[in-house]
C-alpha cells in the first residue's frame, strides 16, 4: 500500500518517536519513511471516504461523525 518517498505530509521525526516510544532503540531513515506513506496513504484513504459520506448526505463539511463512519467501516472490512 505505502510507496516509498523522500518527502511526505507527516514530518519524519514524529513518526521515528513513535517507533521508539514503542521500543524501538535505533530507527532507520527508511523505516521512518516507510511508516510514514502508509499512513499518509491510509489517512487519504479514510479522508476520501469521509468526503464521500458528507457529500451522500448533501453536504460539503466533513464532519467528526463522517470521519468516525468511514474509521468504524474501515476497521470493519480491513482489520479482521
Amino acid at each position: 500500500m505505502a510507496q516509498k518517498s523522500e518527502k511526505g505530509e507527516i514530518p519524519l521525526a514524529p513518526i521515528d518517536r513513535i517507533i521508539h516510544q514503542e521500543g524501538g532503540e535505533r530507527v532507520s531513515v527508511e523505516a521512518a519513511q516507510l511508516l510514514r506513506d502508509y499512513l499518509e496513504e491510509l489517512g487519504r484513504r479514510l479522508a476520501r471516504n469521509a468526503v464521500e459520506l458528507a457529500n451522500h448526505a448533501g453536504r460539503k463539511t466533513v464532519t467528526r461523525e463522517d470521519m468516525e463512519l468511514a474509521i468504524k467501516l474501515y476497521e470493519r472490512y480491513f482489520t479482521h
